[in-house]
Formats: C-alpha cells, sequence, structure tokens
C-alpha cells in the first residue's frame, strides 16, 4: 500500500542510463525486505540519496523506488518540498506523517500519540492542548523519532520517499539528520534526492549523515547522445536521423527532463526527425525552458498567465480557488486556464489526498516565478497572505507571504506575525519564530507594542543566539513606559541570557539595579531572589559574606507561604547555610519552607536553578532519598512540557550525582552518560556538559576506570579550561582527583591549593559540597605529613559543624589514613560509626576496608576478617572494581580466603529490616530495639546501616522516607 502527500506525475518511462542507480534501489529495497523478515544483513542500507541539478531525473527514480515498494507491499510515505516555503516549519516532516494520521479519528491519534500529543501535535498540524508551555526542539525532534519509528514499527517494511530537499525548511531537515542513522535498525529505507549545490549553508549536518554511507550520494550524470536519441525515437519512432537527434541532444544538454519534454512536443506536432524539422525541434525546445517558456505562457491568455503567476506565488499543492482568487479571475476563467496550462504541459493533477494542481516540474515553477515583474511578485504575494487566513489556513501560512512583502507600518501585518511566531515556538522551532519577529520588527510595531515585541524576539533567539537575546532585552528596557509585570519578565529573561553567555557578574548586577528600582513589593523580592541565584553561581563573586547576611536577613522574615518569590528567596537560603557548611538543620529547614507551596522546574519566568539546589540540599544532608523524588518529579515535569534540552541533561546528570553519593556506581554511570548524550546533542549547551563530564569522571575513578576517565577528560579538555560560573562537583577538584588516582600528586597538590583559597575567601566551607582538604591531604601524605594532618583535622571539624554522618565519616577517614599507625585505629573505627549511620554505601565499603587493612597491619586479624568481608561484600554491591580488587589483595595478604557474599544485592526492606525502622523512628533506643527483636546491639545496628542505605536516608529523614517506601511482601 503507499500513501503520502505527494506523488510524481511523470508517466512512466524507462530510466535510460541509470543502471547503477536501479541496482543501489533494489539492493536498498531487498535490504529492507530482509529486515522485516528479520533477516541480518552485514550491512544495511538505511538511507539512499541522489543527487544532481534539476533535470537529470531524481524524481523518476523516487517514481520507480514508488512503484517498486508499493509492488512489493511496503508502505510509502512522501514529501516534497517546495521552492519558496523553506519557512514553512515542519512542512515536509507534515506531508509524511499527516496522511498516516488523517486516516485516524481523533481518540485514535490521541492514543496513538500518547504523552508525545501536546509536544509534536503543532509541528505535526494538529491541535494541541496543553500550549501553556513551548517544548524545546530536542523534546520536539526526540518526539517526531518516536512518531516515525512507531509508524515503522506498525507499518513495516516502511519507505520514507523525500524529493527536492535543497528547499526543505530546516525544522524538517535537521530533524532528518538526527533520524536518519536509526533507520538501520528498523525496517525502514529513507531515500532522498536533491541538488547538492542548492542546500542551504545549514544543511551541513544532513550533508554530513548523507555523505558518510560508503558510496552514498549517487550523483546523475547527464545522458549521452545515445540515450536522448533513444527518447526521441521511443516517441517519433525509429525513423528519426542521427544528425537530428545529436541536435536534441545539444539543445537539451543531456537534460532527462528536458529530453522528454522535447519528445512529447515533437510527436504532438507529428515531427519525424527530419534533418529539415531542425528549426521546429529549436522552437519547441525553446519553449521547454527559460524565455521560451514565458512566451508559450504569455501565448496562452492574459487570465491563464495571472492564474499562472498566482500558482507560483501559491505554491504546491495550488487550490484552483485560491489562485482564482489571488489571479481576480472568476471560476469559468480559472477552469480554462487551468485546462491550457494542463495541456501545455505546465500544470498538473495534484496526485496527494488532498488535490489540487502542482507544476508538472519544479524547473518550470521556478521560471514563471521568477519571470513575475518584483512589484506584481510583491502584490501578489501580500494578497496571498489575506487569502490564505481568509480560507483557514493559519498565520504560519500567511507569514511566509507576509516575509515578501515591503514594510508599511500595518499593525494587521505585526500581528499576523507575531501569531505565527507563537505558533512557531509551540512547535519546537525557534528559528522560523525568530524570522517572523524581526520582521515584524521592522514592520515596526506601534510604539506601544515595541517592549512587548522585543520581549518576544528574545524568546525566539534564547535557545539559538544568546547574545542576540541579550541586545533584544537591552532594546526592549529602554523603551519608555515598560508595563512593570512585563518589564520583569524582561529582566529576568536577560539576566538568564548572560547568564547562559558567561556574563554571571552583569546577570547579578542587573537583577540587583532592578531590584533597588522596583515599586511593586513582589516584584522587587522576584528581583532579589534572581540576584542571589545569579551571585550565588558567579566564580569570581567579590563578597560572598555581604549577600549571605542579605539573605539571612531577609530569609528570617519570610514562611514560603507568601507566594513563590518567597519560597525562591528560602531556597537560596537554603543552599547558601549548605554550601557554607553552616548545620543541615538549618539548611534543610529552608528547603522544606521552600517547597511548602511547591517549586516547578519549567517556570518561565523562574528559572530552574533553585528548585535543583533545593532538592541537592537533601542529597548533601544524607537524606538522597527525598532529592530523588524531587529530581523524579521535575525530570518528568520537563518531559511533559517538551523540555528534553539542556533542562533534561542536566537533571539526568545529576540524579545520576545521587546515585553516585548513595553508592549506586552503575546505575550512576548510566544516569550521567545518558545526561551527557544529551547535552552533546543541544547547541550551546556547555554547562550541562561540565557538570556531566566531572560527575561521570567520579564515578569512573570510583569504579577503578582511571584510563577510561582520562581519556573522557581528554576529550572535552577538561582540566585544561576553568569555567566561570560555579559548577559542581568542582571541575578543579574533580581533575586533581583524576590526577590523584594516576599518581601526580604534586600537580593535584598544587590545584587542590588554589581550590582551598577560593573557596575559603568565600566561606565555602562545607566538604561534603566539596572535599578539596581531604584530597589535598591525600596528595601531601607522603611528603608532608604534618601539613595533611591539619588539613585532614580542619575537614573533620567542618563536616561535624555540618552534621551530616556520611560526610564526618569519610573526613574521619582520610584523617585515619593519613595518621597511619596504632594511633589511626580508633578514627578508623569512628569513621565507619558514622558512616554506617549514612546512606554512603560506597564510602561506608572503603571505611571498611581501609578500617580492615589497618587493623590487619597491627596484627587485629579476626577483626580485620570481619570489617574486610564487610567492605568486600559493599563494594561489588557498588560496583567498585577497583576497591573490590583491594579488598581481595588485602585479605589475601592476611592470609585470608574471600568467601562467598552472603546476600544478593536488594533495594527492598526484609520484614526485620522494617520493623526494625520503624522501632527506631518511634524514638527506642538501640538496646530497648534489640531486647525486643532477641538481637544483639550490634546486629540492630548492623540492621539499621543496611536500612539507610537501602532507603536512601539517615535516622532525621527516616520517617518521612518510611512513609513512602514500599513495605516488604508479606
Amino acid at each position: 500500500m503507499a500513501h503520502g502527500a505527494w506523488q510524481p506525475h511523470t508517466d512512466p518511462r524507462p530510466l535510460l542510463e541509470r543502471q547503477r542507480e536501479l541496482d543501489a534501489l533494489e539492493s536498498a529495497l531487498s535490504d529492507l525486505r530482509d529486515a522485516a523478515n528479520g533477516v541480518q544483513r552485514a550491512r544495511p542500507s538505511g538511507m539512499l540519496a541522489f543527487t544532481g541539478p534539476g533535470g537529470l531525473g531524481k524524481t523518476a527514480l523516487l517514481t520507480k523506488a514508488r512503484a517498486r515498494a508499493a509492488g512489493d507491499g511496503f508502505t510509502v510515505l512522501s514529501a516534497c518540498a517546495g521552492q519558496n516555503e523553506q519557512d514553512l516549519a515542519f512542512r515536509l516532516v507534515r506531508q509524511l506523517v499527516q496522511p498516516v494520521l488523517a486516516a485516524m479519528d481523533e481518540p485514535e491519534r490521541r492514543a496513538f500519540l500518547g504523552s508525545w500529543y501536546d509536544i509534536v501535535a503543532v509541528a505535526l498540524g494538529l491541535e494541541a492542548t496543553g500550549t501553556t508551555h513551548a517544548p524545546d526542539p530536542t523534546g520536539v525532534r526526540d518526539g517526531l523519532d518516536w512518531v516515525m519509528t512507531r509508524i515503522a514499527a506498525m507499518r513495516a517494511p516502511l519507505v520514507l520517499l523525500l524529493d527536492d530537499l535543497h528547499w526543505a525548511d530546516p525544522e524538517s531537515l535537521g530533524w532528518l539528520a538526527s533520524f536518519a542513522p536509526r533507520a538501520t535498525d528498523l525496517a525502514l529505507l529513507i531515500l532522498v534526492a536533491y541538488r547538492p549545490d542548492e542546500l542551504p549553508s545549514d544543511a551541513a549536518a544532513f550533508r554530513t549523515v548523507v555523505e558518510r554511507h560508503g558510496n552514498r550520494p549517487y550523483p546523475l550524470a547527464r545522458l549521452s547522445t545515445a540515450g536522448v536519441a533513444q527518447i526521441i525515437r521511443d516517441e517519433l519512432g525509429d525513423g528519426a536521423e542521427d544528425e537530428f537527434c545529436d541536435e536534441c541532444w545539444s539543445v537539451t544538454g543531456g537534460s532527462p527532463f528536458e529530453a522528454v519534454e522535447l519528445a512529447i512536443r515533437l510527436g504532438e506536432q507529428n515531427l519525424k526527425g527530419a534533418q529539415d524539422e531542425l528549426d521546429a525541434m529549436r522552437d519547441l525546445a525553446a519553449a521547454v525552458k527559460g524565455p521560451g517558456l514565458i512566451e508559450t505562457l504569455h501565448g496562452l491568455g492574459t487570465s491563464t498567465v495571472r492564474f499562472a503567476h498566482a500558482a507560483a506565488v501559491l505554491g504546491p499543492p495550488v487550490s484552483p480557488e485560491l489562485a482564482a482568487t489571488l489571479a481576480v479571475i472568476g471560476s469559468e476563467d480559472a477552469v480554462e486556464a487551468t485546462e491550457r496550462l494542463r495541456t501545455a504541459r505546465i500544470l498538473a493533477e495534484a496526485q496527494g489526498p488532498g488535490g489540487g494542481l502542482e507544476f508538472v516540474h519544479p524547473l518550470i515553477a521556478t521560471t514563471i516565478y521568477r519571470s513575475i515583474p518584483s512589484g506584481l511578485r510583491v502584490g501578489l504575494h501580500d494578497r496571498a497572505a489575506e487569502a490564505v487566513r481568509a480560507a483557514g489556513l493559519g498565520p504560519t501560512a500567511a507569514a511566509r507571504h507576509l516575509l515578501e512583502v515591503p514594510c508599511e507600518g500595518r499593525p494587521e501585518v505585526v500581528e499576523c506575525l507575531r501569531e505565527a511566531a507563537r505558533e512557531y515556538l509551540r512547535a519546537g522551532a525557534p528559528e522560523a519564530a525568530r524570522r517572523v519577529l524581526a520582521r515584524a520588527l521592522q514592520e515596526p510595531p506601534l510604539p506601544e507594542d515595541r517592549a512587548r515585541l522585543l520581549h518576544e524576539l528574545a524568546g525566539a533567539t534564547f535557545l539559538i543566539e544568546p547574545t542576540a537575546t541579550v541586545t533584544h532585552l537591552q532594546e526592549a528596557l529602554a523603551e519608555p513606559e515598560v508595563d512593570p509585570e512585563l518589564r520583569a519578565s524582561i529582566v529576568y529573561r536577560l539576566t538568564q541570557a548572560l547568564a547562559h553567555t558567561d556574563r554571571l557578574a552583569e546577570a547579578a548586577t542587573v537583577s540587583f539595579d532592578e531590584a533597588r528600582l522596583a515599586t511593586h513589593p513582589r516584584i522587587r523580592l522576584r528581583m532579589q531572589a534572581d540576584h542571589f541565584v545569579w551571585s550565588a553561581f558567579r566564580a569570581d563573586e567579590p563578597d560572598s559574606y555581604a549577600r549571605t547576611r542579605r539573605l539571612m536577613r531577609l530569609a528570617e522574615r519570610l514562611t514560603g507561604r507568601g507566594g513563590l518569590e518567597e519560597r525562591y528567596i528560602l531556597g537560596s537560603r537554603a543552599w547558601d547555610a549548605t554550601v557554607r557548611g553552616e548545620p543541615r538543620q538549618t539548611a534543610l529547614g529552608c528547603a522544606e519552607e521552600a517547597l511548602l507551596g511547591g517549586l516547578s522546574w519549567t517556570d518561565e519566568n523562574h528559572g530552574f536553578e533553585v528548585p535543583v539546589s533545593v532538592a541537592l540540599v537533601f542529597m548533601y544532608s544524607d537524606q538522597p532519598r527525598r532529592a530523588e523524588e524531587l529530581f523524579t518529579r521535575g525530570i518528568a515535569e520537563c518531559e511533559d512540557k517538551g523540555w528534553r534540552g539542556s533542562h533534561l541533561a542536566l537533571g539526568q546528570t545529576l540524579y545520576g550525582y545521587i546515585r553516585y553519593r548513595r553508592g549506586c556506581l552503575a546505575d550512576a554511570e548510566e544516569l550521567v552518560r545518558e545526561g551527557l548524550r544529551i547535552a552533546d546533542r543541544v547547541e550551546g549547551a556547555v554547562p550541562a556538559q561540565w557538570f556531566a563530564i566531572g560527575i561521570l569522571i567520579q564515578t569512573l575513578l570510583a569504579r577503578g576506570r582511571t584510563a577510561e576517565a582520562r581519556r573522557l577528560a581528554n576529550a572535552y579538555r577538561y582540566g585544561e579550561i576553568v569555567p566561570n560560573a560555579v559548577i559542581y562537583p568542582d571541575p578543579r577538584t574533580v581533575y586533581a582527583e583524576l590526577l590523584l588516582a594516576e599518581g601526580r600528586h604534586s600537580e593535584a597538590a598544587d590545584l587542590l591549593a588554589a581550590v582551598g583559597e577560593w573557596l575559603d575567601a568565600r566561606g565555602w566551607r562545607n566538604p561534603s559540597w566539596c572535599p578539596w582538604q581531604l584530597h589535598l591531604a591525600s596528595a601531601l601524605a607522603p611528603t608532608a605529613p604534618g601539613r595533611a594532618l591539619s588539613l585532614a583535622r580542619d575537614a573533620v571539624k567542618r563536616a561535624r559543624e555540618f552534621g551530616a554522618s556520611s560526610t564526618i565519616g569519610q573526613a574521619l577517614h582520610i584523617e585515619a589514613e593519613v595518621t597511619g599507625g596504632p594511633s589511626a585505629l580508633k578514627l578508623h573505627a569512628e569513621a565507619v560509626e558514622h558512616l554506617e549511620q549514612s546512606p554512603a554505601a560506597y564510602e561506608l565499603a572503603r571505611a571498611l576496608i581501609g578500617h580492615g587493612a589497618a587493623l590487619s597491619r597491627n596484627g587485629r586479624l579476626q577483626e580485620a576478617a570481619g570489617r574486610l568481608y564487610q567492605g568486600l561484600e559493599g563494594a561489588v554491591h557498588c560496583g567498585a572494581e577497583a576497591l573490590t580488587a583491594r579488598a581481595r589483595e588485602e585479605l589475601s595478604a592476611a592470609g585470608l580466603r574471600p568467601l562467598p557474599l552472603r546476600y544478593a544485592q536488594a533495594d527492598t526492606l526484609t520484614a526485620q529490616e522494617r520493623r526494625t525502622a520503624e522501632l527506631a523512628v518511634q524514638g527506642k533506643p538501640v538496646a530497648v530495639i534489640a531486647k525486643e527483636l532477641r538481637l544483639t546491639e550490634q546486629g540492630v545496628r548492623q540492621l539499621l546501616s543496611g536500612v539507610y542505605r537501602k532507603v536512601g536516608t539517615d535516622a532525621a529523614g527516616l520517617a518521612k522516607a518510611l512513609e513512602t517506601f514500599p513495605r516488604p511482601r508479606a
């Protein structure tokens, strides 16, 4: 069966001198047939491209492909780009998909598209319901990938025919470039045709995808004299003379299109191909293209010329009614003009399900369009905009014509272009929105509308050109008497754009100045919240202490119940308290108040920096399960809104960071790699990449894969570039960890000393946020043990001030390692004791193995065995290969043999663990719990330690966590 909005109308003729291309086509279709039957081929052909100048038979090859595919029972979807339609975003995609969707009723369409409906609806020409948020381009591309993949699965084997891609809209071409590599994994073949010299400059990604497929694309050659002679003789008979055929080749230049058209016209004139008919042949050849075609057209009458001009301006498929309206002719004249143009082989019936007309060949359409006098052409586009709008074809169809019309200061034009921009943004096409809004600004708008239009234009350019966004917003702020609410939105977007262009100092200054100027209390609070956010993320903040004092004074007066602005202030205060190492109860209290009314990740007038930071406060405070719950909701919110670019990349990455902190290293690696993959796809997603690379390096080091971590660092020049924004984990500290793992202690020490100087100047003292002291102590231990011990002890002091057991235990472990000897045993034991009260499984395994090794070196083998076995078990469950190997080596050195693992890794609580946790939540001491459960006190402590790791919290968060943690099965 064959579906599609476009089917070539060329009469079937043998394809001459195209055997190489036909063989390639047959091979590709054979591969597709095998894929549909489950047969694996060594090199599946997912895409086949035919290229060459106009008229060389690319469309004829696609016609042949359609016939072959349909004959084999394959599903065929097709689309053809139009010369003047590059400004219609996703037009080509719509042609492909709409025939499938049109066969469904509305409930079926909604069921088919599922959760992707509102994300891709506008791009596919459907009516979206949830349009308050515009999806980002990555989200729309992902949705279109899903739609096409589902169609391929339902209608397999599937062939996509895409003609004249040199005229394709950038959004469709961008989607095709990203989707095409997936074709080899599906029962799907993509066949494309285009003129390579006319591909737009922004089609580099598409060109790369096509050209990396071995011997593709297939450039078509002009026909030889023998090939043209055969076309002529097939029409005129074998009596056509050689000299006549040779001259036909000369006048057509070996173009199959021109040769066929010439042959048809020769046959219509009953010519035989004799030498004395050469002059008549040349006249007929001239009528196929260029001035001769226009002369032929003008010979058909004024009404016909006007109808042809209207058709060329409207583009295919041409509605006869619209063309008649545009040409200002009656219905009878339109019918007559259509018949004349058909007879002259200028127009033909369009083959798509919508009917209408189209030009016999794009070369004809181009020639006629370019022949229209410029003044008349402009007028036709102007009237076309009105006509298509009146016909209910929507603002984007009208905007395409308005882009061709001179600026005249018409408010109705500005409004139409703004409506088109809103539709493009809902379709995930910001570049198309930028084009129409830039044109609206040139119209120009009414003075009172200029600031709002600049704001809209800035929103369209934010994802594609943030530096232009800054310029537009600064112009908007300079406009007189801007509405206060609009001004607040302009300022927020400006600070966002400045931050994304690495100008955080300017972002902080702008929001600070606006806060002083604001007269409305809520708007002033909003500006203050933005100021605190951007200041906190400045790596070069001049007076961090002063900001903290202002933030503390303001937060003390707020409860979080006074609105979103208050909650953002409290969220900033929670984060500031965390990085400064204030008691974690302070940070957690502010975080809980900030969450009272909810913090959305996708609020278009507030960034997601504060909601993300609030969630991470729980992670740093030993309640990672709560952080995971907040991240799960935030990520789902981004996905539901179609925000699948840098927001989703950062969400995936930091969720992986939480899993890393819990010791779930395999999960962490998978999540962070996915975050990095998303970030790599997003233009300008440098901050998201920095987060992902650092966390992935830490995870790889924890797993013992130092060489892989080094390759990753080198690939992204990590360690060479220091970002101006605050990134966590701190990039220089992470790079120092890599240097330590490689044994480059001196380099690591220099780097960490600089980090410490920077953080101490800011007052950021929390080793849970950045353990630079612990790594520096490890780096200095071999050469400067006194200095190393001093650093470790200060880190322990800071960790105790913050109060998170995982941080205290990690710091004590390093102090013990630096201290060494029998005096370190007590420190090792204390480190294990604290870590057992935390959810940090990997750090606990490290501390247990470190304690076991120290006990073994001091001759206490029985105690060492218990610690090493326990640590080995933890290391295996965490996926820490190097730590596992170290535990086995320590056991072997102590003359001990590793035992089999005593229990399988599980995230669910046993009935005994659940009961122990419930009794602990009730406030019962360990001794009482032990008596009630008939266990030793050490047994209770071990059960609780397992609970903390499985549930993902410490004792302080256990009650809340148990409310949602699944109960053991009966």
